[in-house]
């Protein structure tokens, strides 16, 4: 079992590139916040990255950051200075397909791809539990090829928009978001680095572990049946699981089932019985009150709240 697929796939991630920039120092563009996570790749030049009640950070050409939550930012020229908010500059240049946003100035020139992940804003899973920024620093010597070749296809793909060029775009900025994951998550040293997930995956029994509780989440599993599973005793299996991942073993299982059953409540007709059934529970009322406990209201209340 692909974990991290099996994960992009329940919590539904998917992107979409929103513009380019071409700006010319001095120029200041505010993002919102918004329900996704968000990246800029500097392409030419370099520019600034500010945060309310953080220090500006400085980027340039080959740079990557992703802003996980998709919090509200300013990317501009100077670490300080006026900015202009991101809707209003494209309401106003109203460019066509392919067209970049301009900036036009006396400076320097600095080119970015913008883009956004759409997510389930529903989804709880510890992967969205990422850090505040996310920064790949342009590094020739960095065993980066996957990532380099796909942000050339990007900005290629950007540049001269053909008849299916959406597609192919969305496709690319999805490739791109497992290509930045696994990156950050390789960057062993990175100050950052300590989203415990993460690091459960690299340890082969623990991720053997989570493994078996995706393949099989409706399984009757214990802490002894996983030990035996991935060849460890119980003690180990336990100490090591809640040491990387956060929580214990029959825990993260409550948490990926009822996290199955919230999206099966939102997106299909499935009785709430079938659904605890497919999840590991044959009891309607153990299902419902664990659900409750989970997502502070009972299945039914749920699925009437937030049906699609």
């Amino acid at each position: 079992m692909d974990v991290l697929a099996d994960v992009l796939s329940a919590t539904k991630i998917g992107g979409t590139v929103t513009a380019r920039v071409h700006a010319a120092r001095p120029w200041g563009i505010e993002f919102p916040h918004l329900a996704s996570a968000v990246f800029h790749h500097i392409t030419q030049g370099c520019c600034w990255l500010r945060r309310p009640g953080a220090e500006p950070l400085p980027l340039t050409a080959g740079d990557l950051v992703l802003l996980p939550a998709g919090s509200g930012h300013a990317m501009a020229s100077d670490p300080t200075g006026p900015t202009v908010r991101f809707e209003d500059v494209t309401q106003a240049q109203r460019s066509g397909p392919g067209a970049p946003i301009d900036f036009p100035g006396p400076g320097p020139d600095t080119r970015i791809v913008c883009g956004g992940y759409r997510f389930d804003t529903h989804a709880s899973h510890p992967l969205l539990t990422l850090p505040p920024v996310l920064l790949l620093r342009a590094d020739p010597s960095a065993r980066r090829h996957d990532l380099t070749e796909t942000l050339r296809m990007l900005a290629v793909e950007l540049a001269d928009p053909a008849p299916g060029s959406q597609t192919i775009t969305d496709r690319l900025v999805d490739v791109l978001f497992v290509h930045i994951l696994r990156q950050w998550a390789a960057l062993r040293d990175a100050p950052d680095h300590g989203t415990t997930w993460w690091a459960a995956l690299r340890d082969p029994e623990v991720a053997a572990a989570i493994s078996l509780i995706h393949e099989e989440p409706g399984r009757t599993w214990t802490v002894d049946t996983l030990a035996r599973e991935v060849g460890v005793s119980r003690a180990t299996l336990s100490r090591r699981f809640t040491r990387l991942v956060g929580e214990p073993p029959l825990a993260y299982l409550t948490r990926w089932r009822l996290e199955i059953a919230a999206r099966r409540l939102r997106e299909t007709s499935d009785s709430v019985t079938r659904i605890a059934n497919t999840v590991g529970y044959t009891s309607e009322f153990a299902f419902s009150r664990a659900f409750t406990r989970h997502r502070g209201t009972p299945p039914t209340r749920y699925r009437a709240t937030h049906r699609q």
